[in-house]
């Protein structure tokens, strides 16, 4: 992993307009992700994860009230981009989405080749042929057949289904991976092999991640540091090894206290 960050990101906040008044969901977060690293976000639902993830690829919902902060990505400050220039030169080619609900994610009347296929022909304006070639190519990556390719998305499992949409995520190759829950509804075997196949695609291909989750277990699979988030703030941020071994903050030692174990400590 390189010493200088991919990713930069200082005293971040969202705050959404509500019927109850203005509710804070990140609050002064700060952290960096750098070459060839994942970095897992893991916190209870509600502490602020997605609105996060929402934040930084510049897709969150009507109501929000006000963002604030600064976001440099490479030599670029995201924060003095507008949405014109971050939709043509980062959003999908440079910094790619995972969201949580993989069958929301995909259209129900489009062949899953030619959504996947779909940012290489918007953004890099490639000719069919070339955009299959290479939708084929990244299908077998996360472990689906190219022969899936002229299927609807219902034809697909919810397993096959989330690996699609990392597809669609990795299709650009770009340098970084938002993972937004991308297990949570699937079954123990299926998490177990996206998980592998997450790992073999940093190694291989030296992609950064941040997984957003809220499962210990499948967070230990793929983070090399650890961000807990609690009510919209980072209350500790350090290396995975240390995270699981000897959590610092009181609410780390709690989550960590409810995994399960085998054997009696």
């Amino acid at each position: 992993m390189g010493d200088r960050p991919l990713l930069q990101v200082d005293n971040l906040s969202v705050q959404y307009r509500t019927r109850q008044g203005l509710v804070s969901a990140v609050d002064g977060v700060s952290f960096d992700v750098r070459p060839s690293e994942a970095l897992v976000v893991l916190g209870e639902s509600g502490c602020g994860k997605s609105s996060l993830a929402r934040a930084l690829m510049r897709v969150l919902p009507r109501n929000v009230y006000h963002v604030g902060g600064r976001v440099s990505f490479g030599d670029a400050d995201l924060t003095a981009m507008d949405a014109e220039h971050f939709r043509r030169e980062v959003q999908w080619s440079r910094m790619a989405l995972v969201m949580q609900a993989s069958m929301n994610a995909l259209n129900p009347v489009v062949r899953v080749g030619d959504q996947v296929a779909e940012p290489l022909r918007v953004l890099r304006g490639w000719p069919s042929g070339k955009a299959r070639a290479r939708v084929a190519e990244v299908l077998q990556l996360v472990g689906v057949s190219p022969d899936f390719m002229g299927r609807y998305p219902f034809e697909l499992s919810g397993g096959m289904r989330q690996r699609v949409v990392i597809a669609m995520a990795l299709v650009a190759e770009p340098e970084l991976v938002i993972l937004d829950e991308p297990t949570s509804a699937l079954d123990v075997l299926t998490q177990a092999s996206i998980m592998n196949a997450l790992k073999e695609i940093k190694r291989e291909l030296g992609t950064s991640f941040i997984l957003i989750t809220h499962d210990v277990a499948t967070s230990s699979e793929l983070a090399d540091r650890v961000a807990l988030m609690y009510a919209g703030q980072f209350v500790e941020v350090c290396d995975a090894a240390t995270f699981f071994s000897e959590p610092a903050h009181p609410y780390s030692r709690m989550l960590m206290a409810s995994v399960p174990r085998f054997r009696q400590a």
